[in-house]
């Protein structure tokens, strides 16, 4: 949990679907990690979570915007939680919050967050329904 500039205490909302230190080859000029490999996290952690509710193979649709609210430093242990927002037949909409313990362990804070749309697909690569018996 951290304090913002309004005192409001955040916390992560979600299942914590994925944690894993950010990739010290995975940064750019100034020595920081870069958004790119952070997104690429971000839609792991939406497949498995996908993957989970639809008992099955998933692919991609899209991924939303992303605002970073402050630097991955090479060291920081990143959690992803994930979401369901929304299901329909075939497709999930979920919501990934990435979180990041500093190197030293002594701050939690917000990094990011995304919506990403994954399909159900069977072993063809094709659309299926989801079975949510």
């Amino acid at each position: 949990m951290i304090n913002n500039n309004e005192d409001q205490i955040l916390s992560p909302e979600g299942q914590l679907t994925l944690t894993l230190p950010a990739d010290p080859q995975a940064t750019n000029m100034f020595g920081d990690v870069y958004g790119g490999w952070v997104s690429s996290q971000i839609v792991l952690a939406a497949e498995i979570k996908a993957a989970e509710v639809t008992s099955g193979r998933v692919a991609t649709v899209s991924v939303g915007g992303m605002e970073f609210m402050s630097p991955v430093l090479v060291g920081t242990v990143l959690s992803f939680y994930t979401r369901v927002l929304e299901s329909g037949r075939s497709s999930l909409r979920i919501r990934v919050e990435v979180w990041g313990r500093c190197p030293d362990g002594s701050d939690v804070r917000k990094v990011t967050e995304a919506e990403c749309v994954q399909v159900a697909i069977d072993g063809h690569g094709h659309i299926r329904a989801i079975d949510f018996g």
